[in-house]
């Protein structure tokens, strides 16, 4: 079988190129150019840079395969950066990796993959896909957590649908980080079996998202007022994008008591603050959702994630279609965030997700 990898130059993609190619696979490895490393705009992360895109020459180099670099600069910039801004001058707080993952690891590497005549597209994910036959007697694909639960990696990967999944391959999804590194080492791949895993948003390594916006939209955000839960101003702000609900540095307040971001107004310019109990929820609305078998009924049992670190916590489907959905978590949740990805799980299957509202 011919399959493309997706190869970033870290230990898990070039893991799951060589567990692949030992299996007997016809393997071709693909690599993504994502940015331009001298717009001198920002120093880049410790992921797609040049030293990574290296990284994984040398890595296809070892394992005999041949290794492609795609120019994405443009397709990356509009449907990952500019939503990521977009979503934080709209006091939304985005996840671009969701974007990457769905829009161009798979969309365009599927279609890149065919030009190659491969059948499938694998990445370093930790995640699982298996197969099942419905009602229908039609075989459907599901999504499943990786085995590594501290290293799962299933909810940036909730926007995937049947004809993805049943293109996708995921080889280290069995794995823990721990075997794939000593499996790294077994397969002679020195230059990344130790190299660190990267945590940053890789076009904001310093996390400074506020100066990163601003720097692409020189005056995008007029200072506003900062308000108590009774609508008092107590203070002002630089912009909306510079907050997160569950936010408590920079704020900028004195207060007997810690406060944190408890809600933010894009249409009014205003950042609300409270205690820390302020900030609890039972309820959440979402929209845009995909799911990847079959939509959950009313009164289903649930398990939700509001965040790729969240624990997952038990919620009861209250209303639910295609495009829409509304859930009570049994347990008041703290942080749910407007833009950040609620995404749904029986056991270690995922059945879908959206954008929290």
């Amino acid at each position: 079988m011919r399959i493309v990898v997706a190869m970033s130059g870290g230990v898990d993609s070039s893991v799951a190129a060589g567990l692949l190619r030992e299996a007997g696979h016809d393997v071709i490895g693909l690599s993504m150019q994502l940015y331009d490393q001298g717009d001198g705009h920002t120093s880049f992360g410790n992921c797609c840079t040049p030293a990574d895109l290296n990284d994984a020459r040398k890595v296809a180099a070892h394992l005999g395969i041949p290794h492609y670099i795609l120019n994405l600069k443009q397709q990356f910039n509009e449907h990952v950066v500019k939503p990521f801004i977009a979503e934080y001058r709209n006091a939304r707080t985005p996840i671009p990796c969701v974007q990457c993952n769905g829009t161009l690891k798979f969309d365009t590497l599927v279609s890149r993959g065919h030009a190659f005549d491969a059948s499938h597209v694998a990445t370093g994910h930790y995640a699982r896909v298996s197969t099942i036959t419905d009602l229908n007697g039609q075989q459907q694909y599901r999504l499943h957590r990786g085995v590594d639960r501290q290293k799962d990696q299933s909810y940036y990967l909730f926007t995937l649908n049947q004809q993805q999944l049943a293109q996708a391959s995921f080889p280290v999804g069995d794995l823990s980080k721990a075997e794939v590194r000593d499996y790294a080492h077994t397969l002679g791949l020195t230059t990344v079996a130790d190299k660190p895993d990267s945590h940053e948003i890789c076009f904001v390594p310093d996390g400074k998202y506020a100066r990163f916006i601003e720097e692409r939209h020189p005056g995008t955000d007029p200072a506003g007022k900062i308000l108590s839960a009774d609508g008092n101003v107590v203070g002002r702000h630089q912009g909306v994008h510079r907050f997160t609900v569950g936010q408590r540095r920079g704020l900028g307040l004195s207060h007997s008591t810690p406060l944190y971001v408890t809600k933010l107004d894009a249409v009014r310019n205003t950042v609300t603050v409270g205690p820390r109990e302020a900030l609890e929820r039972t309820r959440l609305s979402a929209s845009s959702m995909n799911w990847i078998e079959s939509i959950p009924s009313r009164g289903s049992k649930v398990m939700a994630q509001v965040r790729s670190q969240h624990r997952p916590a038990e919620a009861v489907v209250l209303t639910t279609d295609e495009n829409r959905l509304d859930i009570e978590f049994k347990e008041p949740q703290a942080i749910i965030t407007p833009g950040q990805a609620v995404v749904l799980y029986t056991e270690d299957i995922v059945l879908g997700g959206g954008w929290i509202n």
